[in-house]
Parts: C-alpha cells; sequence; structure tokens
C-alpha cells in the first residue's frame, strides 16, 4: 500500500496506511465498549479527518453507521435515536453527548497495526441517511454494503474519475454527497481535501494552491462564484469541470461563472434513496437537462395518473431501478410506498427525450429543497402549530436565486404574534436551514375535503 497522501486536512496528511492503522485502532476502542456486528453506531460528527477514520473503523467491525446532521438540534436527535435506535455513538458534538454515551473524536487514537479488514458482508446494512418525506418527521435511508458500493462505483464511472483527480470536500459528510465524494476518491486512489467549514474564498485559494481537478457544487456556491468579485483573480486551470448536483441548474449562473473562468459544468442528479440516477458526459454536457440515466441505472417516465410508463417526450413522474438502490426505510412500513414494482419513485416529475436525456420539470413530492438539504414541510408545521397563537398553518417553497428555494409559512392565528417570535421558534427547534425566510398571515389555510393542503393555491398568493 502506498505511503502516498489521499487526505488533507488543514497541515494534517493521511496516506492510506495510516488511515488503516487509525482505523483499525479506533475499532479496538470501539469494540472495547461494545459494539458488534449488526450493531448501529450513531456518528455526528464535523467535517474532520476523524469522520472518515469512525465510518471505516465502524465497517471493520461489521457494525452501520448512523449519520446524523451536525447542524440539527437535540428535538431532531432525538427523532433520528428513535428511528435507528444505535447501541452505541461517535461524535464531537454536545446535543448528541447529551442523550447517549458518546466516545468523543477529540479523544486520541491509537493506531494498531495489523492486516487489512475482512471484506464485509455485502447484504449487511453499511450506512444510514435521513431522508424526509413529504410528510411527517424524516425517514431513515438503509444502505447496504453492495448498494453504497455500487454507487461508489457509478460515481467514478460518471465523473470519469481516475487516481489522478483532486478534490475538496466543503459540505457535510453526513449528506450522501458528502459520503459519496469521500469514499469515491479513496476508492479510486485520488486525492482529497477536506475543509472544516466552507469558506468561498478559501475553496478558490485551494483549486489553486492543490489543483484541484474536480469541483463540487450546489446553487449558493454557484451563485457565489458568478457574484465573486475578484474571481478572475485565481487560477482555476487545474478544473477540468465543476459538477452541479443537489437543485437544478440555473443557466445565467453557470454561463456566467463559465464565461469568467473558461471552466464548464456537468450536472448530475440523485437521491439519497439512490444516490447517482443520471449524469452529463463530462464532454457534452447541457444545462437544460441533469444527463443520462448512468451505466447501471435504469430510468423510466410513468403517467402520474395511471403509473403506465410514458414514450420519450411525455411528462410523468421519474422512476429508477438499480444495485445502488436503498434496502429501504426506518420505519420500515414506509418502504413499500417508495416502490413500484421494484422501481424506486423518486416523487420528481419531468421526462426524457428521444436521445435519452432526462429533464426535471417539477417535484410531485412536497419537500422544499434548501441548498442541498430537504425540508419536510410537516415537520416545519409541526413546530409552529405548538406555539399557542397559531390556528393553522401550512408551509411552502419558493424559488430563491442563492438557496435553490427558500420556505414560506403561510399562518392563521387565533391570537396576535410577530412573524419574527415564530421564525426564532422555528430555529430553536429545528436546524438552521429549516426556518422559514418569511411568514405571511392569511385568513384561511385552502385545503381539499381531504384535509389536505392546497400548497399550490398558496404559492400562487403569496410566492
Amino acid at each position: 500500500m502506498s505511503d502516498r497522501t489521499v487526505l488533507t486536512f488543514e497541515e494534517q496528511e493521511y496516506s492510506l496506511p495510516r488511515l488503516e492503522s487509525l482505523s483499525a485502532g479506533l475499532a479496538t476502542v470501539l469494540a472495547r465498549r461494545g459494539v458488534r456486528a449488526g450493531d448501529r453506531v450513531a456518528l455526528m460528527s464535523s467535517n474532520r479527518p476523524e469522520f472518515v477514520i469512525a465510518v471505516q473503523a465502524i465497517w471493520r467491525l461489521g457494525a452501520a453507521v448512523v449519520l446524523l446532521s451536525p447542524a440539527w438540534k437535540q428535538g431532531e436527535v432525538e427523532h433520528a435515536l428513535a428511528v435507528t435506535e444505535p447501541a452505541h455513538a461517535v461524535g464531537d458534538h454536545e446535543v448528541l453527548a447529551g442523550l447517549m454515551p458518546m466516545l468523543h473524536l477529540d479523544e486520541p487514537i491509537p493506531p494498531a497495526p495489523g492486516p487489512p479488514p475482512p471484506a464485509p458482508d455485502p447484504r449487511a446494512d453499511a450506512v444510514l441517511v435521513f431522508s424526509s418525506g413529504t410528510t411527517g418527521l424524516p425517514k431513515a435511508v438503509r444502505h447496504t454494503h453492495a448498494s453504497f458500493g455500487a454507487a461508489v462505483g457509478h460515481w467514478r464511472d460518471a465523473l470519469e474519475m481516475t487516481a489522478a483527480d483532486r478534490l475538496q470536500i466543503t459540505t457535510p459528510p453526513s449528506h450522501i454527497l458528502g459520503l459519496l465524494n469521500i469514499f469515491t476518491v479513496l476508492a479510486t486512489g485520488g486525492w482529497l481535501r477536506l475543509h472544516r467549514r466552507f469558506d468561498l474564498d478559501r475553496m478558490l485559494h485551494h483549486i489553486e494552491a492543490d489543483r484541484i481537478t474536480i469541483e463540487m457544487a450546489v446553487a449558493p456556491i454557484a451563485l457565489a462564484l458568478a457574484n465573486h468579485p475578484r474571481l478572475e483573480s485565481y487560477d482555476l486551470s487545474s478544473l477540468r469541470y465543476i459538477m452541479w448536483g443537489a437543485t437544478p441548474v440555473t443557466p445565467s449562473v453557470a454561463e456566467t461563472v463559465t464565461r469568467r473562468t473558461g471552466v464548464g459544468w456537468v450536472p448530475a442528479y440523485g437521491a439519497s434513496e439512490l444516490p447517482v440516477i443520471a449524469c452529463s458526459p463530462v464532454r457534452g454536457s447541457r444545462l437544460d437537462r441533469v444527463g443520462r440515466p448512468v451505466p447501471g441505472v435504469q430510468v423510466r417516465v410513468v403517467s402520474l395518473d395511471t403509473g403506465e410508463p410514458l414514450p420519450p417526450g411525455e411528462i410523468g413522474e421519474i422512476q429508477a431501478r438499480s444495485e445502488s438502490v436503498m434496502a429501504g426505510y426506518l420505519p420500515a412500513e414506509a418502504t413499500a410506498q417508495a416502490f413500484s414494482d421494484g422501481w424506486y419513485r423518486t416523487g420528481d416529475v419531468g421526462f426524457l427525450d428521444a436521445d435519452g436525456w432526462l429533464r426535471l420539470t417539477d417535484r410531485a413530492k412536497e419537500m422544499i429543497k434548501v441548498r442541498a438539504f430537504q425540508v419536510a414541510p410537516a415537520e416545519v408545521e409541526g413546530v409552529l402549530l405548538g406555539h399557542p397563537a397559531v390556528a393553522d398553518c401550512a408551509v411552502f417553497g419558493v424559488p430563491d436565486p442563492n438557496d435553490g428555494e427558500s420556505i414560506v409559512a403561510a399562518v392563521l392565528t387565533r391570537a396576535p404574534v410577530d412573524a419574527d417570535e415564530l421564525t426564532r421558534l422555528v430555529g430553536d427547534r429545528l436546524a438552521s436551514y429549516k426556518r422559514p425566510r418569511r411568514v405571511v398571515f392569511v385568513p384561511e389555510i385552502p385545503r381539499l375535503p381531504s384535509g389536505k393542503v392546497l400548497r399550490r393555491v398558496l404559492k400562487e398568493r403569496h410566492g
């Protein structure tokens, strides 16, 4: 195994042998604490090398990692723990430490020489990440070693990644894209820089200093690049392309960056449940499409009314199947409605054209996508309804040039209350990205006889 550096964090450098040794050492510590094969281990960590080491250590023991966002507040973490029932915890966050015994990642990790770990059982759970549904609280998405390994292979091939590629991670690794990027680079033999937090100028500096070849971006990063007053002062010539994911591409923003830097974009599309669905070709990408289905993933479009497959050009729900699809949800009863005859129902609406390019036009799900994060309206509504002055409410998303979408809360009150007070209430209970950008007070919440909120009507009135 080469001693070449594969991961850098600030001034620290890690080779594959060093990562293996530290992972083996942490696995020994975890085993002493009682972690066994088949256990679930909660991991709530900031961006740091110990996150990678912890994931590898947990896998060494045949256990599964439950990834908790470091942005979450206590109520969100309590829900995640109740759904997944982890037996152990590792991390660097006081919220998790306050809820169950936690091995702190600031503790020194003793290196342990030894043979490489045995190959994991491909059918065993590897990682559980959280994905919000259209109703209720977030669900845990179960990926086995087989499904996550297949996703790594699909991502490597889609990006044409090789051992010569160099990437940096500025987004939370608790998100499926961050995790996928890290382990695809390591599996490919490339080089990776982890950043403690996102900072645009630091990101640009390291593209130049580290000769980064592939940059990852979501809508806010793309917009920040387009608006950066000194973008031309950075040498970005090492970049092969910038990958745009999580939100639909805004062509004007992408074209501005390309005009100012000469660097093109590669749009891609996936979900926590099926991480890589479609990707544009590295050469010849299009900004009006999310790409073609990647090899190993089948995509079809079905009628929103009948569920029957549609011909090219017809708009319907996008469904996909692949060996990289999740094993299921927790709670388990949520799994059945996510599939139709073995096809994963994305909840997204769009069409496949005659040349096999996939275009998204809408979302059948009511999820609000803020930056790279999914927000379930029902979760925010549940917090607002806890305020004694709120008689009814409905939450919806509106287009936002910075964040993809921003959250608007329509509120029917039974007593006077200030909009800022309601916004603060959500911010105190939930992650900051779930806080409404705007609160509008309305005389009624429009609903169908079934009780379903007519969010489309609210968007038309207050969007």
